[in-house]
């Protein structure tokens, strides 16, 4: 059968293509996916099962239960927005978030800025939006935050919307206040709209506080702050994300999200409300674990010839130089997977920027990346 334009134009994941590749090799430690290694804290299990028992098993608004709306929209505030439940959905994820909101503010045609390096599904969402990337670099250098003067050199008067993500997947940068200061100064010259991708913001690092963008002055009406459940309570596999934003915006994203999924899975909403709810110190041990699994890893990157790596100041992903090596970061990410057995994510799946670097997950257990170090450094020294 042959298939449309829209759907062959959309990119595969590397991350993924990495993923589907190690299946066929025994004995695999991956430090590709960014899978967390805690399993969901039981309260949250069980308040998922409970769910269940007690018959949370219907359709439920499109735009989510309202306990839940307004449970989110209390979290806002420790970032400074003030918000209620009219100005929250919740979606499958934050990837159906960052695709509704797309789908929301722009039309086909329009041009979309997004970080290079950046996660790779922003693509994927651009391209079923119908609407054209346009690349801000972001440099080791400047530890890959994204500058306001690369925005601003890109801008045409097509240009419609500007993706952001702090801290940062894949490159680990959380942007400070005095930096999303400056980009919000180009928004607003520009009249720009903002999606502002902030999955990471419970995990950050070294004394730093996240800072949403939303919460800065005349930001709030422009942007829609996406974020998820996944990370931050280690519930990847029950696919509970938002958005936050606009109420007009937010009551198109949910119309749209009627004719995708129709709602959100309602006792996975349940254990989000539960998440939101109950006792946090479950994010501050993961939060904990990962920065000792970051120190670790650091510590044991000095020690293989020809790969550098600067500290990731939030998210659970590392980004390392590996162009002393003197190929390219899909030959790297191959080579470690056919002699060390050990998946790593080429650089080059994050875009133009990525090149020659690859991304390394953290969140695994202690005992995976260490094994994972000692194959590679194995590898490098045969």
């Amino acid at each position: 059968m042959q298939t449309s334009r829209r759907a062959e134009a959309s990119p595969r994941s590397g991350i993924r293509e990495m993923f589907d590749l190690a299946a066929s090799y025994e004995d695999v430690i991956s430090l590709g996916i960014g899978e967390p290694g805690f399993q969901t804290p039981p309260h949250i299990v069980e308040a998922g099962v409970k769910a269940l028992r007690e018959g949370h098993t219907k359709y439920t608004p499109n735009a989510g239960i309202p306990n839940l709306r307004e449970a989110i929209a209390h979290k806002m505030s420790d970032y400074g927005l003030n918000v209620n439940g009219e100005n929250v959905m919740v979606t499958t994820g934050a990837d159906e978030a960052i695709l509704l909101s797309l789908l929301a503010i722009t039309d086909p045609g329009d041009e979309v800025i997004i970080p290079d390096p950046c996660w790779p599904n922003y693509f994927g969402h651009a391209a079923i939006a119908g609407v054209y990337v346009k690349l801000a670099k972001a440099y080791e250098e400047d530890h890959f935050h994204l500058r306001a003067e690369s925005i601003e050199s890109l801008l045409t008067p097509r240009t419609k919307a500007l993706i952001i993500n702090t801290p940062s997947n894949p490159t680990g940068a959380a942007l400070s206040r005095q930096e999303l200061e400056e980009i919000s100064e180009i928004a607003l010259k520009h009249d720009l709209k903002v999606i502002s991708d902030e999955t990471y913001s419970e995990i950050i690092y070294d004394g730093r506080k996240h800072v949403s963008i939303a919460s800065l002055p005349d930001m709030a009406g422009r942007t829609i702050v996406v974020n998820s459940f996944s990370k931050t309570y280690a519930m990847t596999g029950w696919r509970v994300g938002f958005a936050v934003g606009d109420s007009n915006a937010i009551t198109q994203m949910a119309k749209l999200q009627e004719s995708v999924s129709s709602c959100v899975n309602a006792s996975a909403q349940q254990a989000c409300l539960t998440a939101l709810s109950g006792p946090q110190d479950c994010v501050r041990e993961m939060v904990e674990g990962y920065k000792e699994r970051r120190d670790f890893l650091l510590s044991g990157l000095q020690d293989i010839e020809g790969i550098s790596c600067i500290v990731p100041e939030g998210s659970f992903y590392a980004f390392p130089n590996i162009k002393k090596l003197g190929i390219s970061s899909k030959e790297a990410a191959m080579m470690f997977l056919k002699k060390a057995r050990v998946v790593v994510v080429p650089g080059s799946a994050f875009g133009e920027s990525g090149e020659g670097y690859i991304r390394i997950s953290f969140c695994g257990s202690r005992e995976d990346i260490e094994e994972g170090l000692n194959r590679l450094r194995q590898a490098m020294n045969n």
